[in-house]
C-alpha cells in the first residue's frame, strides 16, 4: 500500500467539510486510499445487493446505522442517498464524517451537486502517476515497459500480467459501467468503438470519421464518447483560441488516461511489440498528457487545460513527445540522444510529482 499524491488534500478537507467525495475509474485505488487515510471509519459498499436494496428502499434507516459516519463505496448505486444525507449533515455538520466514493462521474456529480453543494469536497483519483508507480518495490524501468504496463495500481500491487489483467478489466468493468450509465444494447459494437478510439489517441477527434468507421451515427458516437469520459477512460483536450467560440467548436484531441489500456485495445500484447508499432509515438504523447492531467488533479488544479496554454513543464514533456513521435526518422546517433532524453524524464520523478 503506497502513499498517493492526493492524500494530504484529503486529510485537510476532512477537517473542513462534513463530507468528502472521491471519484475516479474503477480499480484506480479509491477504496484502498479511503481505508488507508481513514482507518477508523466503518466501511460499507453498495455493490452488495442487500445493502444497496436497503439504501435505495429506506435511506433513512441505512444512514441511521452509521451515527458516527462511514465510508460509503459506490454511492452512485443509490442515486437518492445524497438527498437524505443532506439532512443528516445539516443536523450534525461534523467535519469529515462521511466519505463517499464512486466510479461514474456523471451520475455521481449530478447527485452531489444537487444535494451536497457546499457540504462536500470533491476529488478525482486517476490511475497512478509515474511518481507513484516508483513507490512500488518493482516497477517498469524502460519507456516501452512503462507505456505497455499502464498505471492501474492492482497490476503493480499483485504483479499481474498487464495483458491478462486489462483483458478482464475491459470485459468486467467497462461493460458493467456501460450498462449502468447508458442502455447500450450492442456491446460488441461498443467494444469496436472503444478500440477505434484507442487507434485515435493523441489525434484530432473527427466524430464523422469515427462514427463511419464504427458503423454508427454521429450522435451515437458522441453519446458513447461521453460514456467513456464518465467512466474516466478518456479525456478530450480542446484547442486554445483567443476567440472562446472557436475553443468550443474546433476539434479537440482525444487521449486515454491509461496507456496500458490503450495498448491492449490496439492489440499490443508485449512491450517489445510496442517498440516497432506505428502508434508508438501517439501512445507516448498520451502518456505525457496523462501525467500532466494526473499531476494537476493531485494538486487540485482543474483538468480542463488547452493545447496551447500549458506550464513550462508541460511544454518540455510535450516537446519530448513530439521528438519521440518522429524518432524513426532520426539518424542512429540522434536516436541514441532521443532515448537518453526519454530516460531522463522517466528517471526524474521530481519533474512530474506535485511540488
Amino acid at each position: 500500500m503506497i502513499d498517493r499524491d492526493v492524500e494530504p488534500r484529503l486529510v485537510k478537507a476532512a477537517h473542513t467539510y462534513p463530507a468528502i467525495t472521491l471519484t475516479g475509474p474503477r480499480q484506480s485505488g479509491k477504496t484502498t486510499l479511503c481505508r488507508k487515510v481513514f482507518p477508523d471509519y466503518e466501511y460499507v459498499s453498495l455493490e452488495a445487493m442487500d445493502i444497496r436494496t436497503l439504501a435505495i428502499d429506506d435511506p433513512r434507516a441505512f444512514l441511521a446505522r452509521y451515527p458516527q459516519g462511514a465510508i460509503i463505496d459506490e454511492v452512485q448505486r443509490a442515486p437518492n442517498l445524497p438527498s437524505y444525507l443532506q439532512g443528516v449533515i445539516d443536523e450534525n455538520p461534523v467535519p469529515g464524517r462521511w466519505i463517499l466514493t464512486g466510479s461514474q462521474s456523471l451520475s455521481l456529480s449530478e447527485a452531489v451537486s444537487q444535494s451536497l453543494a457546499g457540504r462536500t469536497a470533491v476529488f478525482h483519483l486517476l490511475p497512478l502517476a509515474r511518481s507513484e508507480v516508483e513507490r512500488f518495490s518493482q516497477y517498469p524501468m524502460t519507456l516501452e515497459e512503462t507505456l505497455f504496463t499502464g498505471t492501474y495500481p492492482r497490476i503493480f500491487d499483485s504483479r499481474h500480467d498487464p495483458s491478462e489483467w486489462l483483458s478482464g478489466y475491459v470485459s468486467t468493468y467497462v461493460e458493467k459501467d456501460v450498462r449502468t450509465i447508458s442502455n447500450v444494447v450492442d456491446l460488441i459494437t461498443f467494444q469496436r468503438f472503444l478500440a477505434l478510439c484507442a487507434g485515435r489517441t493523441a489525434q484530432l477527434l473527427n466524430y464523422s470519421s469515427l462514427a463511419s468507421d464504427c458503423g454508427i451515427s454521429q450522435p451515437t458516437a458522441k453519446a458513447w464518447l461521453s460514456i467513456l469520459e464518465a467512466s474516466f477512460l478518456v479525456h478530450r483536450l480542446p484547442p486554445f483560441y483567443a476567440n472562446i467560440r472557436k475553443r468550443l467548436v474546433k476539434m479537440p484531441k482525444l487521449y486515454f488516461h491509461d496507456t496500458g489500456l490503450a495498448c491492449w485495445l490496439l492489440g499490443i500484447r508485449t512491450a517489445e511489440q510496442l517498440r516497432t508499432h506505428p502508434l508508438r509515438g501517439p501512445v507516448f504523447e498520451t502518456w505525457v498528457v496523462s501525467e500532466i492531467i494526473k499531476h494537476r488533479a493531485s494538486i487540485g488544479v482543474k483538468w480542463q487545460a488547452y493545447r496551447s496554454i500549458v506550464t513550462t513543464l508541460d511544454w518540455r514533456l510535450i516537446s519530448l513527445s513530439n521528438i519521440h513521435r518522429e524518432s524513426h526518422l532520426l539518424r542512429p546517433s540522434r536516436r541514441r540522444q532521443h532515448r537518453r532524453a526519454c530516460s531522463t524524464v522517466l528517471n526524474a520523478p521530481q519533474i512530474i510529482s506535485p511540488s
